[in-house]
């Protein structure tokens, strides 16, 4: 990955290319961590050779993300999320909608993605932090304020 902050003066911009093989939440992830991010949101273009996308389930009798791998080359169409913190370190939120070759969409949370040829993010830091705490209910890790 390349990168070139765009805005040095808080909060900063910053313009991310992923490159081929670039695992897009792996290095959203250090990114934030050498950068000392504590809240952004962002959002890219580009394309994967491969991605794991999820679907929240809230009607199965524990909540649980029911996987969509995805094992062939797609745009990304869309890609957008936030950064913030959970348990002491960095969590990387983000959702995906991905175009396969003949049209077809499919979409979801973001668990993983692989570049190929490349991913474009601008990223937006926000003032403050964004701390999430584990839901009773859910377990899922949600902002709270």
């Amino acid at each position: 990955m390349i990168w070139k902050e765009l805005q040095s003066t808080p909060p900063r911009t910053f313009m991310l290319v992923m490159q081929a093989d670039d695992e897009v939440v792996e290095r959203l992830m250090e990114f934030a961590v050498e950068q000392e991010i504590q809240a952004a949101w962002f959002s890219g273009i580009g394309a994967f050779r491969e991605a794991t996308l999820a679907f929240f389930d809230a009607g199965a009798e524990k909540y649980t993300y029911r996987q969509i791998p995805i094992d062939e080359q797609v745009e990304v169409t869309s890609l957008m999320g936030n950064i913030g913190r959970a348990k002491g370190g960095v969590m990387v939120h983000a959702h995906a909608c991905v175009a396969l070759p003949e049209g077809s969409t499919r979409g979801g949370h973001l668990v993983a993605g692989k570049v190929r040829p490349t991913l474009e993010i601008i990223l937006h830091e926000l003032p403050g932090s964004l701390e999430r705490s584990e839901d009773e209910e859910t377990g899922l890790p949600l902002i709270r304020f």
